[in-house]
């Protein structure tokens, strides 16, 4: 190598970069490029860090404020698709934007580090030259005849073709008959057929389509909200831009808040295509996400369907991305790098110069006021498809039904499910509780079994004997005596979940056929496939379940939806309470009557005067958003204003304490920001680690970013301490 002078930039040499790493580091590192090494932005690198080898990412020119002579080489670049400047890019700006470090983001687009390795290639036989003096048998000679044309085939498809076992094949492979090759995997997925026709679509379905098509045409950026009602086909007009963009050799992602919607949009995406999409979730195997991530890499995933990590992945011809259910609180990380998905994926789209579009049936705030303010445009779909009518909606007042203290389903509820039975029709049940109760107590001496790591009760799960803490894991066998007192069998069950109301339900139906849908008993999406089929094939008659019921699904059969506790969101002071509560409701009313039969819902309340109650029963959903923007504006609470959260934590409670009162004592203050806090979160132990919280509230347009960074600049944070920043929170737990 060439000497350098030790006062001359080092970029300028050209022979050393600066290399990004998959952990928590604020910048690049620079490294030294070997002479006989040639690099570029976005080439995956082997380096040193310390006593250990990592894989990072070549992010630029070397940064140059490291002596030449104590830099480290570096050992060897990977031989795969580079990381595309756009993800670059993308990680940068999140980096920024969630002021997470650039190294905890590349983390994210790095899930799959073996996926680096090119693929294994394989071994296939054909017929070699060298089988003159062979002995035949008829079997040999079948395979022997089989190659004189056929293609070259690995030796299970070449025993399975000539119908012989695969004795015969290592046989001819020993005698020389046989030759081995080594060939690429061939892709692993199919590309779509675009030629396959789709369903027959409405009027106002086509007139949707038409316009989403013209904005792939246009193949710039832009983000358009498709509004519909439940059951208005958003799915099958999304899927014609889907076609567009294919037809344009763009790559499409759609994002999905839930694993448990993806096996019938796989069904739906398969009957119009004719193929499967590759998938991106947290249920994938290893060899799964190391195949799907290089065939994103490669571009032999056309289209991806995920989870919000899939934000990630390196896409180089991105050409749309559709969020499905925007709305859903699902798409926010709260763990690690605090992102929202929707948000991040215009970004990611906005970079990419790919259109966006967001379908829901109940569009959040922050998208309808972005339509309002001329941002987003707005399709609406405001009739079922096909003629289906919406169901009808009424409350029942609880503080009028005089039930039992064991019981939770009304007089009217229960009618409603006899004769929904009677008629050969399915109904649903909706409580957003898993497990059986959400707490467990001592009548002898009021003791409350807790979680010894979190602030929260333990959850008891009556069909598997255990109780159960539903923020950190944390279970134990139930307890037959009081952990206080000592006293047997005084422990009881206080309060529903889903468990219990289907106790309940067998208790008053016993003939009926019962099935729970939560993400305690869906463990994947292969089990939530196997349960809605069995909904989809009239296996069950009531099917009780948690917010997975909520979305997404078409059982055409399903005329009656009861909600047994629709107060329960309410609770907890949260900002968007109330908005939540009235999606959930009207996502979950929305499964009934979505085929011929007229479908009702029947709502449990001791509010029907709520806001939430009457406008779900007038149908009055634009009253509804009205009064919930009018609220929010009027206290400046997103998205009329910013909010950050500022979140201490410590095993030690005095550590978290000191550390968050040393925060309070030099918090900015202006007349656009104030600052609320600190104080105990709501969840003030999880996980063993003690928490306090601080709320940074500011106008619109306030840079919140620049705000907390100078904030945070002050404080000396102790080794046993940590600060998270979330930019705008949706969970203040």
């Amino acid at each position: 190598m060439p000497q350098t002078d030790s006062t001359t930039p080092l970029f300028e040499t050209e022979r050393a970069v600066s290399v990004l790493l998959p952990t928590a580091v604020v910048g690049p590192y620079d490294y030294l490029v070997p002479e006989e090494m040639e690099l570029a932005p976005g080439d995956y690198v082997h380096v040193p860090l310390g006593k250990r080898e990592m894989i990072g990412v070549v992010w630029g020119p070397a940064m140059g404020d490291v002596d030449p002579a104590k830099l480290r080489p570096v050992d060897a670049r990977v031989e795969a698709p580079p990381m595309p400047e756009q993800v670059r890019r993308f990680v940068d700006w999140v980096s920024a934007y969630t002021l997470s470090s650039r190294g905890a983001v590349l983390r994210m687009a790095m899930r799959s580090p073996d996926a680096l390795a090119p693929p294994k290639p394989v071994v296939v036989y054909r017929r070699s030259d060298s089988d003159d003096k062979l002995r035949l048998t008829p079997a040999r000679q079948r395979v022997l005849t089989f190659l004189e044309d056929g293609p070259a085939l690995s030796a299970g498809d070449l025993a399975r073709e000539t119908g012989v076992s695969s004795g015969v094949i290592k046989g001819l492979v020993d005698a020389g008959a046989l030759e081995k090759i080594e060939v690429p995997p061939p892709p692993p997925f199919e590309a779509p057929d675009l030629a396959r026709p789709g369903p027959s679509l409405s009027e106002a379905q086509e007139n949707a389509s038409a316009q989403l098509r013209e904005k792939i045409a246009a193949a710039e950026f832009s983000v358009t909200l498709l509004d519909g009602v439940t059951g208005s086909g958003k799915t099958e007009v999304y899927f014609e831009a889907v076609a567009a963009a294919l037809s344009a050799k763009r790559q499409v992602l759609v994002l999905l808040p839930e694993i448990a919607l993806t096996p019938q949009w796989l069904s739906r995406f398969e009957e119009r295509f004719g193929v499967a999409p590759a998938v991106w979730h947290s249920d994938l195997s290893q060899v799964q996400r190391r195949t799907n991530w290089r065939a994103v890499a490669t571009g032999n995933a056309r289209i991806v369907v995920g989870a919000r990590s899939a934000l990630f992945l390196p896409f180089a011809e991105l050409g749309l991305v559709v969020i499905d259910e925007e709305h859903e609180p699902a798409f926010k990380q709260e763990d690690g790098v605090s992102y929202h998905g929707r948000d991040m994926a215009i970004v990611r789209a906005q970079i990419a110069d790919a259109p966006v579009v967001l379908a829901s049936a109940t569009p959040s705030l922050e998208t309808r006021v972005n339509v309002t303010r001329e941002r987003f445009t707005s399709i609406v779909l405001p009739k079922r498809f096909g003629g289906a009518a919406m169901p009808t909606i009424k409350t029942v007042d609880m503080r009028t039904t005089d039930l039992s203290s064991n019981r939770f389903i009304s007089d009217e509820m229960v009618t409603a499910l006899k004769a929904t039975l009677e008629a050969g029709e399915q109904s649903m049940l909706f409580l957003n509780r898993r497990g059986y109760a959400p707490l467990t107590l001592c009548r002898t001496c009021g003791h409350r079994v807790e979680c010894p790591s979190c602030a929260a009760w333990l959850t008891e799960h009556r069909f598997r004997k255990r109780l159960q803490c539903h923020h950190c894991g944390y279970e134990v066998p139930t307890p037959s005596v009081c952990p206080s007192c000592e006293n047997v069998d005084t422990l009881v069950a206080c309060g529903p979940g889903v468990e219990r109301i289907a106790e309940e339900v067998t208790g008053l139906l016993p003939d009926a056929r019962i099935g729970i849908m939560t993400s305690d008993t869906m463990r994947g999406p292969e089990s939530a496939q196997t349960f809605i089929r069995s909904v989809e094939n009239g296996e069950l008659d009531i099917l009780i379940g948690t917010q997975m019921v909520a979305k997404g699904h078409h059982f055409p059969n399903l005329t009656l939806v009861g909600i047994v506790d629709a107060d329960l969101g309410l609770a907890g002071g949260d900002l968007r309470a109330a908005e939540r509560t009235y999606q959930v409701l009207q996502q979950v009313s929305g499964r009934a009557g979505r085929a011929e039969r007229p479908g009702r819902v029947l709502i449990q309340t001791f509010q029907p005067e709520h806001p939430v109650m009457s406008t779900l029963v007038s149908g009055d959903r634009e009253r509804f958003f009205e009064l919930e923007t009018e609220a929010r504006q009027a206290g400046g609470w997103p998205p009329f204003g910013r909010l950050a959260a500022i979140i201490v934590s410590s095993r030690d409670s005095r550590i978290a304490d000191d550390l968050a009162r040393a925060l309070a004592r030099c918090a900015p203050s202006s007349p656009d920001i104030r600052v609320l806090g600190p104080a105990p979160a709501p969840l003030s132990l999880l996980r063993g680690q003690h928490r306090r919280r601080l709320l940074l509230k500011a106008s619109r347009d306030v840079s919140v970013q620049s705000v907390l960074r100078g904030w945070l600049e002050q404080i000396k944070v102790p080794g046993n301490a940590r600060i998270r920043v979330d930019i705008d929170p949706y969970s203040f737990l």
